[in-house]
């Protein structure tokens, strides 16, 4: 069984790692003297970014290149080019990328970050921003959108080339775009805060991708929480608070989504997917994936092969 590893970090600097991260222009932020309120990111994947994390500001992401699962809070669903979410503060997110070549992609995201203070205060005095309140207090469980992804590729190069009150301008457009959206649906069903301070991000982090990673691996909770040097109950109560989920909760949603995606790309038998997948009985399995698709595994490939055509 491998072991949890978390990258040392010194006391000190802990809180302000995150921190670095999204102010440093080596991983593609522009520089924080040349923008304002919004800030632009595109970056590649593998990237240190990519990474089980959470920050104070909003987040607005377009995936355009690869596929995988996505976390967003307690949600953990699939993603492929085109998916656009915006994550509230302090909601844990994270997009693994499965089909990604060896050498990796130069570009598989398109970020735009925004701080809430600013626009909260501005509310208040500009009654047209009004609108964009409900759009986000929704986006504090995440919200995928849908028919956006076109649109939303161009405002983020018009965000992106503009500056100052042009910048602001093309920023508000695009608000407006996703404030009048109808098609869309919220992900995580708790409003999560995250783990808190790196060592607790970087824990869960190691803890999130080694079980994506081994899907098929016994993992134990007990030997998860030794390895970190905790109790069991306060492990359980650690991870509850950094993923909406009991440890259980998690691996069997992290599994059944495995599941689903071999479902729908392959014609294995349902019996051989479900030890595929790190389920030791069929039983246990169909009952998961009830519990957590509302329907049987061999519903979801009927759907799926309507849906999509058949395994390819």
């Amino acid at each position: 069984m491998s072991t949890v590893r978390t990258r040392q970090t010194p006391r000190h600097r802990q809180p302000e790692l995150e921190h670095d991260f999204a102010r440093s222009p080596a991983l593609g932020y522009e520089k924080p003297e040349e923008v304002g309120w919004v800030r632009c990111l595109a970056h590649g994947y593998p990237s240190p970014l990519a990474r089980w994390h959470c920050h104070d500001e909003y987040e607005l992401h377009l995936i355009t290149g690869t596929s995988g699962k996505a976390f967003v809070g307690d949600w953990i669903g699939p993603f492929q080019p085109g998916h656009l979410v915006l994550c509230g503060p302090r909601l844990p997110h994270n997009w693994i990328s499965l089909d990604a070549p060896d050498e990796g992609v130069a570009t598989r995201d398109l970020v735009i970050q925004f701080r809430h203070d600013p626009i909260e205060r501005a509310v208040q005095q500009i009654p047209e921003l009004a609108e964009v309140q409900q759009l986000l207090e929704r986006a504090r469980h995440g919200i995928e959108f849908f028919g956006l992804s076109e649109r939303a590729e161009q405002h983020w190069v018009a965000v992106k080339a503009a500056r100052g009150l042009r910048r602001l301008a093309a920023f508000c457009d695009f608000l407006a775009d996703l404030s009048e959206c109808t098609d869309y649906r919220l992900l995580s069903s708790v409003q999560m805060k995250g783990a808190e301070g790196n060592a607790e991000v970087d824990q869960i982090n190691a803890i999130v991708n080694r079980i994506t990673d081994n899907v098929a691996e016994p993992i134990v909770m007990a030997d998860v929480a030794a390895e970190l040097g905790m109790s069991e109950s306060r492990f359980s109560r650690f991870f509850r608070r950094s993923t909406g989920n009991s440890f259980t909760d998690f691996v069997n949603r992290v599994r059944i989504n495995n599941a689903c995606h071999l479902l729908m790309q392959t014609d294995h038998y349902v019996t051989d997917i479900c030890y595929q997948v790190g389920f030791n009985n069929v039983a246990n399995f169909n009952r998961r994936f009830l519990e957590i698709k509302g329907m049987t595994p061999s519903e979801f490939r009927r759907q799926s092969d309507s849906r999509f055509g058949g395994a390819h």
